[in-house]
């Protein structure tokens, strides 16, 4: 298990899971949202995006977390080992509620780009 990626619904634990599988494995962990997402949240464009994934992956072993169709051929197809966190709606929901909450009320920053959730971000975007 050198090259694992970690998916599944928004929610659902993929975060939470591998960063305890990095930190037990000693595996770098690389985030696919704070590749995508710059300040403002605005998404890099496609091409820098799959450079940033490409040059991340391009070391001898990871753990990739997240949920990004344009850049599965660069995560999928050099992984040994995919994770797929398939948990009931129930559990996402509640899941996804506490998440929310908890970031809003501390105002936690997400992956150093200055962004924060909101309420209206995190179940009224299309993003969501």
């Amino acid at each position: 298990m050198q090259r694992v990626v970690v998916f599944g619904t928004t929610g659902s634990g993929k975060s939470w899971l591998a960063e305890r599988l990095a930190g037990r494995t000693g595996l770098h962990l690389i985030e696919l949202d704070a590749l995508f997402w710059g300040p403002n949240w605005q998404p890099a464009p496609l091409e820098l995006f799959r450079h940033r994934v490409e040059r991340e992956t391009s070391a001898e072993s990871w753990i990739v977390v997240g949920n990004y169709g344009q850049v599965r051929d660069l995560t999928w197809c050099p992984a040994d080992t995919l994770i797929w966190l398939d948990l009931p709606l129930p559990v996402v929901m509640a899941q996804l509620v506490r998440r929310t909450i908890r970031r809003v009320t501390t105002g936690e920053e997400l992956w150093g780009t200055g962004n924060r959730e909101t309420l209206r971000n995190a179940f009224f975007s299309r993003q969501s």
